[in-house]
């Protein structure tokens, strides 16, 4: 078995519901037994799916893989609204009389097909006067206009399925891309409001969710084993091996 130092290259872990792209680092650090370990991005805690960690000199490799195309499959809850834009907020029901039709849904999504001026949500990581966004979200300091806005790239959003109030939508966009904010831009634009129930990022580039481990599969450290940490790395690093 090689010794964890010599031990390069990327790591493709299928990110439970629940833990931060933080917890899955922190795993991974004790599961291998190395210090050196960094992601590609990260993804909100209700959310499942791809996050590529970089291990020894696969870090040198993360900024690169961070701008690259990205795929998600979401699930949007119409007819309500909620703090965060997902279901861990403060949920609002509206009153929806006329649901909208299929037809009035992808007119809708046409205004961010192609890339629009999205702005995040204020309950995420984007500085504002030094401060975390959503740290000045929790003490009741932050409003609508410290959403700070960029133009991101949206390369297509295709319906998978729809029985009101339930959306399900594939997104395949660029980097910086805020899915929850889309749910709420899409419920604004039909008048009713709008948040992701569920949220999975299937791809990131060439790598895809369904090739990564799961972290819960492994022991919490290396010490018994050898062979976890064989079986770890050779039967899931990513196609490319770094030197």
């Amino acid at each position: 078995m090689n010794p964890p130092e010599t031990l390069s290259g990327l790591l493709l872990v299928d990110k439970p519901a629940s833990w931060t792209s933080h917890d899955i680092v922190a795993k991974m650090r004790g599961v291998l037994g190395i210090k050196r370990i960094g992601h590609a991005g990260t993804l909100d805690p209700f959310a499942t799916g791809l996050v590529i960690l970089g291990i020894n000199k696969g870090t040198k490799h993360l900024e690169r893989i961070m701008h690259e195309t990205k795929v998600y499959e979401t699930t949007i809850k119409l007819g309500a609204t909620s703090s965060t834009f997902d279901i861990e907020g403060e949920i609002i029901e509206n009153v929806v009389t006329r649901p909208p039709t299929t037809e009035a849904i992808e007119k809708a999504l046409d205004q961010f097909r192609g890339g629009y001026e999205q702005r995040a949500p204020l309950f995420s990581a984007k500085h504002v006067n030094g401060k975390r966004l959503y740290d000045l979200a929790r003490e009741g300091k932050a409003t609508e206009e410290m959403r700070p806005s960029k133009f991101v790239k949206i390369e297509s959003i295709d319906v998978l399925a729809y029985t009101y109030p339930e959306l399900a939508l594939k997104i395949t966009c660029g980097s910086g891309t805020y899915i929850r904010s889309i749910a709420d831009d899409l419920g604004r634009a039909l008048g009713i409001g709008g948040y992701c129930l569920t949220l999975r990022r299937t791809h990131i580039g060439p790598y895809q969710a369904k090739d990564g481990i799961t972290p819960t599969a492994y022991p919490p450290t290396p010490r018994n084993t050898g062979k976890w940490t064989i079986g770890l790395f050779f039967g899931t690093f990513a196609p490319r091996a770094f030197g």
